[in-house]
């Protein structure tokens, strides 16, 4: 056993070797592409977070206030806008696997009225509709003031296709979700994200609701302008946006999306709708097929901040990159940024 003892350390030597090599790659990849985002001077600061094989990398740059210098950190909340869905989508998968609801409900049997028209020729709007922007519904609320009004405003939608048959974005749709969630748990929107995916995943610093210490650490961002932007200022149930986090949480979930074990991932992960030869919805997923390969991302856009979390399974990669600038090209702009940065990591 004597003799096996050095062909160990040296093995053990080279893995370690291996880990340092690795992650000075994912560094300098992530500086090269963060740097040249930055050339664009609409661009202020921009923090990007990179899980690959387990192992976190982040990296902030640019300044959060135009002149001040003061580089953003791990203790930097962004609004994540729109990639909130995403959660909306776990907890629909969760009470999916619960037998809470199910995907062929007409959603009218959780509605405290009729709404004989959230219907087109006799076909439902149901569950599936709703988390993958299949329903009809209109992108915005009709009524957004608060959730009496929301419920005012569903009686003067016209539903003009059939449901599940078109695609059309809809930030109405994750918001009545959040409603029935609520209402098949007995729970708060938030209580349920809380309970069901920050806590058992440590994500202390992801919250909808913030402190007078959280709100100093929240981003104020800017349009194209150099004008700085309002916060969200939530009013509904938090379905479509409302949540705030740090790359180091965002890392965290990151690793609970690459839990190939858990149950509730797979579900939400399931393509639901095929929307082109190579793009499906999700769980409030837009999933990408990329030959033999899964990328799952969403996209989150507000006043004056973006981001986008991608996630790709078959390589065990997530990469989240979050800007304090939002003008009309932006989310683009970083989708670039992260094909580039994930060409320049991934195993060849």
């Amino acid at each position: 056993m004597k003799y096996l003892t050095p062909i160990l350390f040296f093995a053990l030597l080279g893995c370690k070797s291996n880990l340092l090599i690795n992650k000075r790659n994912v560094q300098n990849a992530i500086t090269k592409n963060a740097l040249q985002l930055l050339k664009d001077k609409r661009f202020h600061s921009v923090s990007i977070a990179v899980l690959k094989d387990g192992k976190s990398t982040i990296k902030h740059f640019g300044e959060l206030t135009i002149g001040k210098g003061n580089k953003p950190n791990n203790s930097t909340l962004y609004e994540l806008a729109s990639v909130t869905k995403t959660f909306t989508g776990y907890m629909a998968a969760k009470a999916v696997l619960d037998k809470k609801i199910n995907l062929n409900d007409d959603i009218r049997i959780y509605l405290n009225e009729p709404y004989p028209n959230l219907e087109f020729k006799d076909e439902p709007i149901r569950i599936k509709h709703l988390i993958t922007h299949t329903s009809g519904f209109p992108n915005f609320p009709i009524k957004s003031e608060n959730k009496e009004a929301f419920f005012e405003g569903l009686k003067l939608i016209k539903i003009e296709t059939k449901p599940g048959e078109t695609y059309s974005y809809s930030n109405t749709a994750p918001e009545l979700t959040a409603y029935i969630l609520e209402k098949v748990y007995q729970k708060s929107f938030e209580e349920l994200v809380i309970e069901f995916v920050l806590k058992p995943n440590k994500m202390s610093q992801t919250k909808f609701t913030l402190n007078e210490n959280d709100r100093g650490r929240l981003v104020k961002g800017y349009n194209d302008k150099n004008e700085i932007m309002p916060n969200f200022n939530r009013t509904l149930w938090g379905g479509i946006s409302g949540l705030h986090s740090t790359t180091t949480d965002l890392v965290k979930y990151m690793k609970l999306q690459l839990d190939k074990s858990n149950l509730i991932v797979n579900e939400s992960h399931k393509k639901l709708y095929k929307e082109s030869s190579d793009f499906w919805e999700g769980y409030h997923w837009y999933i990408i097929e990329n030959g033999n390969e899964l990328i799952y991302r969403h996209h989150g856009g507000i006043y004056g901040m973006q981001n986008w979390f991608t996630i790709y399974p078959k390589q065990n990669i997530g990469i989240a990159i979050l800007t304090n600038s939002s003008f009309n090209e932006t989310g683009e702009i970083l989708e670039k940024v992260v094909d580039n940065l994930y060409d320049d990591i991934r195993v060849k």
